[in-house]
């Protein structure tokens, strides 16, 4: 799901309907930093929102899922899309704790070697490709730009730590 297309697409769905974002917010019992947040492209609004957000601005869920309007002849095709791109975002969003675990064991594991004088570079390679890996993937279905940055330096620490680990 592209989260700018989809933000714009509020926001101008707002402006047509002459309200301000605190307006919006108060409409649907939520702060207008949220709001903000979403017409920015940097959330999503909890799904729970879709159809109250929907009724609101006067267009379909489909709709806002998609970030664009969509035409008639399309309409089964889009939801389609939007029901994958949903799946996947549930299922990168079920990953988050899994990567935050990951990382603090990364860095226990760098903190051992470090106090205790092991060798676990190898372990420690493993760890970041499997962030790398995970991160770019993460890039690849939500196009966030974080996602891509932190992909991109947990490759370099990747290419480091094996480097080192080559050397030692």
């Amino acid at each position: 799901m592209n989260q700018e297309k989809i933000g714009k697409f509020i926001a101008n769905a707002r402006k047509e309907k002459d309200l301000t974002q605190e307006e919006l917010a108060e409409k649907l019992s939520i702060t207008k930093n949220a709001v903000s947040k979403w017409e920015r492209g940097l959330c999503l609004m909890d799904m729970s929102l879709l159809k109250p957000l929907s009724e609101i601005l006067g267009v379909s869920i489909n709709e806002i899922l998609a970030g664009e309007k969509i035409e008639e002849k399309d309409i089964e095709k889009k939801s389609e899309e939007n029901i994958i791109k949903l799946t996947e975002l549930v299922n990168l969003k079920s990953m988050k704790y899994g990567i935050i675990g990951m990382s603090l064991f990364s860095v226990i594991l760098m903190l051992i070697s470090f106090f205790k004088d092991k060798h676990m570079s190898s372990i420690v390679s493993l760890l970041c490709a499997y962030n790398c890996v995970t991160f770019l993937s993460r890039y690849k279905i939500g196009k966030d730009k974080t996602d891509l940055i932190i992909g991109v330096l947990f490759f370099i620490a990747v290419i480091c730590n094996t480097i080192a680990y080559i050397l030692m």
